[in-house]
């Protein structure tokens, strides 16, 4: 028995001509919102408060930050915003190592460096790497 699999599962269905139904809501909410400050406000007071709900509606309808909608990008921005911003640090394994190099009660022989080979460019992030921490490490050069 063949059964049909579908394909192409990402792409949303034009269901109101060339709009899915997505964006079908978001032009149709800000239009609506439009015609409400039309019917409510002067036209002077009505016109540049319609602007930015229309371009709004055109943003979350059509427009796409890295590939991903406007309206996952707004959503983001809010819970950025709205949510806690408490960030823990674990420190790792290291723990004991980096301590030891910190305080400078370590050794140098706790820490081994490897023998570098290859490519300059793995060389020169090892150095970099290294001058980073908080004890002067050298190595041999051969």
């Amino acid at each position: 028995m063949r059964f049909q699999v579908p394909q192409y599962i990402e792409v949303e269905d034009k269901i109101f001509g060339p709009l899915t139904f997505k964006q079908f809501v978001y032009i149709g909410g800000a239009l609506g919102i439009s015609a409400v400050l039309f019917s409510l406000l002067p036209k002077i007071i009505a016109i540049p408060l319609s602007i930015p709900v229309i371009m709004l509606g055109a943003a979350l309808a059509f427009f796409k930050v890295n590939d991903r909608p406007f309206a996952l990008l707004v959503e983001d921005f809010i819970k950025f915003h709205i949510g806690s911003k408490l960030y823990i640090w674990k420190k790792g394994t290291n723990e004991k190592k980096e301590e030891a190099v910190a305080t400078g009660t370590g050794s140098l022989q706790q820490l081994t460096v490897p023998k570098l080979s290859g490519s300059k460019l793995k060389d020169l992030t090892f150095e970099l790497d290294v001058k980073n921490q908080s004890n002067p490490i050298t190595r041999d050069e051969s």
